[in-house]
């Protein structure tokens, strides 16, 4: 299966995700408490035990199965999994009078098999309270630090290994090497989590679960129903079922758009239905943010009901296909008992008595290994390089209530942004960009007259996968270009901000 990861809470969790995936072996995040059996099962190559914010003493330290540490399995501890190791295995665990925080120098004592390839000395980032006085048994140091003197040890004929820094951070000089190291030495796994590969698997997995059965998927301009459509389409051809539902939230000429583009990739059975009436209708006066998204995503659902009554006239339809991938997955709190919920995804939030099966062909994948697979099948580059668009759509870029006023003012908004920044060769170095409308009016003045009138506020990120984020340093004169076009073209508009939040702490959306 490649490496396991239990997750105790740790923000870095995904980044260890992401860093073994990124060296070509396949990773997955489960509970802290995951069944002793579904590891078995699975029989992954090595475990890791992330990071966690608690301190294994507390009452409501977050334990893993003990029986774990007997499978036979390569272990590998992180800070939290380091000292739980020590705990569970016999060692001693204690407050530390001074905190370690940030970049410290290791002594490395050892470079057989965990450091091998380091120096004497390595940049590390420690982020930690406690800290281990007194190893196992049939443990050694293999590195300390000024104020931890293990650092780093090993159980060489249980290989398990626990280091108390973050070798997943790019602030961990040779990181990377460890984490190699630890995979490939250690473990022994082999590269096997490309893209060619992942396309086989799937088609492999969906043939297996779908058979002859009917499938229906709601599509929009978003990359990632396109790339789940184009993979079904590729394995079931003419019992796959598009659906493509107008919510009224739609962006600028997006229906033209998506209608377009799916004729042209050669899908057969392709629907539009105009449901505007009735999404607006339900999220009239609707402010939270939750509730919208649940809305919209339980309306979707008694849409696609609705639709399949007709096409069972002629097909019987079993499967409900999604397009979700892993960040909705964390978001939504979907894949560690210890991870708070951010929000609610309308693919996550569908009613208990449903009639449809559901199949996520991509809800292990990150954003940017969806575009890759897109690439993989041979998807348009236009349509692989668009910018993320969420399933609830303007909704959630319209903070507090919906009106058909704020709907017409956004798009017509977003359109300029999008375009200016194709304009000066910008959208493709940008990972995402929208605009959003606030729920607040400010004083204006245009020509001789007061204004009151909406704040806009526009987003551009850079990012790899949707996990982090950095805002885009677009240049100050494309800014005011852009500015100056909505506040002259768009009525109802006074006032443009620009958001230069990152993510952590802020969200790439707005709700």
């Amino acid at each position: 299966m490649g490496i396991a990861i239990l997750d105790f809470g740790s923000q870095y969790s995904h980044l260890i995700l992401r860093r073994i995936r990124e060296l070509g072996v396949f990773s997955q995040i489960f509970p802290y408490d995951v069944d002793i059996n579904i590891i078995k099962k699975l029989n992954p190559e090595g475990i890791i035990l992330s990071g966690g914010p608690a301190s294994i003493y507390e009452k409501t330290a977050l334990q893993c199965d003990k029986k774990l540490f007997s499978l036979g399995k390569p272990i590998l501890g992180i800070c939290y999994g380091h000292q739980l190791i020590t705990k569970e295995l016999g060692g001693k665990v204690e407050r530390s009078d001074k905190k370690e925080y940030g970049k410290k120098i290791l002594e490395i004592k050892d470079k057989k098999d965990l450091f091998k390839g380091l120096a004497d000395q390595e940049i590390i980032w420690m982020s930690h309270g406690d800290k281990i006085i007194k190893s196992p048994k049939g443990f050694e140091v293999l590195g300390s630090t000024k104020e931890c003197k293990i650092s780093a040890f090993r159980n060489s004929e249980k290989k398990i290994y626990g280091v108390q820094f973050h070798p997943e951070v790019s602030h961990t000089s040779k990181g990377t090497t460890i984490l190699k190291n630890f995979i490939f030495r250690i473990c022994n796994c082999r590269k096997e989590w490309t893209i060619k590969n992942v396309k086989k698997e799937l088609i492999n997995k969906i043939k297996k679960e779908v058979g002859n059965e009917g499938v229906l998927i709601g599509v929009s301009g978003g990359i990632d129903s396109l790339v789940a459509a184009t993979l079904l389409n590729k394995i079931i051809g003419d019992k796959l079922y598009c659906i493509f539902i107008d919510n009224g939230l739609l962006r600028q000429n997006e229906k033209r758009e998506v209608i377009s583009s799916y004729k042209k990739l050669g899908f057969k059975n392709f629907n539009f239905v105009n449901a505007r009436e009735e999404f607006l209708n339900k999220l009239k006066g609707v402010t939270d943010p939750e509730r919208k998204r649940k809305i919209i995503g339980h309306t979707f659902i008694k849409m696609f009901e609705k639709i399949t009554r007709d096409l069972e006239k002629r097909e019987k339809i079993k499967f409900l296909a999604q397009g979700t991938i892993y960040p909705d997955r964390v978001e939504s709190a979907k894949t560690s008992k210890s991870a708070s919920k951010i929000k609610s995804h309308h693919n996550l939030t569908l009613p208990k008595k449903m009639k449809f099966q559901i199949i996520e062909p991509l809800k292990e994948l990150y954003k940017d290994e969806v575009k890759r697979l897109g690439n993989e099948l041979q998807v348009p580059k236009e349509w692989v390089s668009r910018h993320p668009f969420p399933g609830p759509g303007l909704a959630i870029r319209i903070l507090g209530g919906i009106t058909e006023e704020r709907i017409k003012i956004l798009r017509e908004v977003d359109s300029i942004f999008i375009e200016e920044l194709r304009k000066n060769k910008l959208y493709e170095k940008i990972w995402q960009a929208f605009a959003a409308l606030l729920p607040v009016k400010a004083v204006g003045v245009m020509g001789d007259n007061r204004t009151y009138n909406y704040i806009i506020s526009l987003r551009a990120v850079l990012s790899r996968d949707g996990m982090t984020a950095d805002w885009a340093k677009i240049p100050l004169h494309v800014l005011e270009k852009i500015s100056n076009r909505i506040l002259n073209e768009v009525k109802g508009v006074n006032r443009v901000l620009y958001d230069i939040s990152q993510k952590p702490p802020a969200t790439i959306e707005y709700e």
